[in-house]
């Protein structure tokens, strides 16, 4: 496969690679990635396959998704970067440093630990599945339809930033919704168990989200002996989303040199 991913690249500097959570996309960062672009850093925000402007495959495992972000590094040309990883992006980011660590000078884990997670997706998997893009004329109906499945109004605007117009009259998904849908059990597949990586990493964990426990730290030192755990305080799984300032703050004493 030769497909490169997309990108959105702002500023110059230090390269910055920021990776989405699952059923996200670059986008979700631009507000951040403006900030960090500010401080000096080349920041990548980039979409991964199956998610926003990127190709589409059936193929779809964090070995792939490490690959690819190889294949980007080589393709822009960049010998080594930093990295931010939320959620499946994180995953992407663990397997990538323990893959090519000589690529990855630092890295920041969102919210999500190396561990295995049982698929806990499925409502909303079952939510979007069940809208008929086809007869749908605008997102209002997209959204009221959606509220039938999923009664959280941020995730449903979360989810909904995916939806364009193909083409006139014609709603379409960014997302490949059809191959995520199959390959749900992948996205909560752990790394690999003799996987590590000896650099510099922070793991960002919200003080309202549950996907990283006190008794997740002895196996996340045992990958990553380097690693810092901190706190976002007042956030939960979205929490670049819901206190980007401290979140910006926390990651910005990490990444400067």
């Amino acid at each position: 496969m030769t497909e490169t991913l997309h990108s959105k690249i702002l500023g110059t500097g230090t390269p910055l690679l920021i990776l989405h959570g699952f059923l996200g996309m670059s986008d979700n960062w631009k507000t951040l990635g403006n900030q960090y672009a500010e401080e000096g850093f080349e920041v990548h925000l980039i979409d991964q396959r199956n998610h926003g402007k990127s190709f589409w495959s059936d193929d779809f495992n964090y070995d792939l998704l490490s690959g690819d972000l190889k294949k980007y590094m080589q393709t822009h040309h960049l010998e080594n970067a930093l990295i931010i990883g939320h959620s499946m992006g994180g995953k992407t980011a663990m397997q990538f440093a323990s893959s090519y660590p000589n690529l990855v000078k630092k890295m920041i884990i969102a919210d999500i630990g190396p561990k295995f997670y049982p698929p806990h997706h499925q409502p909303i998997i079952n939510g979007l599945n069940a809208l008929n893009l086809d007869t749908m004329k605008s997102r209002n109906e997209a959204d009221s339809e959606l509220g039938k499945y999923i009664t959280d109004f941020g995730t449903r605007q979360f989810l909904l930033k995916n939806l364009y117009w193909v083409e006139k009259g014609k709603l379409g998904f960014r997302f490949n919704l059809s191959v995520l849908s199959e390959k749900m059990n992948e996205i909560g597949e752990n790394i690999g168990t003799t996987d590590s990586y000896n650099g510099p990493v922070l793991f960002l964990r919200g003080d309202r989200s549950e996907y990283i426990m006190p008794n997740d730290i002895a196996e996340i030192k045992k990958h990553f002996p380097q690693a810092q755990l901190d706190t976002i305080d007042h956030a939960g799984h979205w929490l670049h989303a819901e206190n980007p300032k401290q979140f910006f703050e926390k990651s910005m004493n990490f990444l400067k040199p």
